[in-house]
């Protein structure tokens, strides 16, 4: 092993996603509750001092795979929404970017939306805390939509919570059955959504 190799290998950065890419596949054919810690060790090819090096307990772990999906669904979003010039043009990006992710991973997907819900306090805070992320997202751009007469106005808040749910819902069962295809949620839900603020594309 060259100077460069050991080093990498060693790095407690490399580690840390070496357990949370671990964890992925273990949370996500498992579930949270059916999910060993031991699963993770031998899975990350790490040991558990390094798992409680990085994550004091199960617990943690799970948060923080949800906060990296989370991140990679913003990142994306936020990646969309900066191509775009008209307040409703990133909405629409947003909308298509966040839909699209969902639809490229699969299991990170299952774990946030499904395998977080119902576990308790701690789970749900963060998952309203990220929920909060997203509408955020898209109250913004509606609101600048709004103040720039691209459409009339209406409660950002509770179309921006009611657009998520939607997204949610469908991704949920397509995390389940495979259908519809990420690609007819994609085509259907979002002109419909826009459809919901009365804005029509020029």
């Amino acid at each position: 092993m060259n100077a460069m190799t050991e080093k990498t290998v060693r790095s407690p950065e490399s580690t840390r996603e070496r357990i949370l890419d671990a964890a992925l596949s273990v949370f996500s054919n498992k579930g949270y509750h059916d999910a060993r810690l031991d699963e993770i060790v031998e899975e990350s090819d790490t040991s558990k001092g390094s798992i409680y090096f990085h994550f004091p307990n199960k617990e943690r772990l799970f948060l923080a795979l949800v906060e990296k999906f989370a991140d990679l669904v913003e990142r994306r979003v936020t990646e969309a929404i900066a191509q775009q010039t008209s307040p409703m043009a990133k909405v629409e990006a947003a909308l298509e970017a966040c839909l699209e992710a969902f639809g490229r991973y699969r299991r990170p997907a299952k774990v946030m939306l499904v395998q977080a819900t119902g576990l308790g306090t701690v789970f749900e805070e963060k998952r309203l805390e990220i929920n909060e992320r997203f509408a955020r997202l898209i109250r913004i751009y509606l609101d600048e939509a709004v103040g720039a007469g691209e459409i009339e106005a209406v409660d950002t808040d509770v179309i921006a919570y009611a657009w998520l749910g939607s997204i949610y819902h469908l991704t949920i069962r397509w995390v389940y059955s495979g259908e519809p295809e990420p690609a007819r949620i994609v085509n259907t839900l979002v002109p419909m959504l826009l459809r919901s603020v009365n804005y029509k594309k020029d």
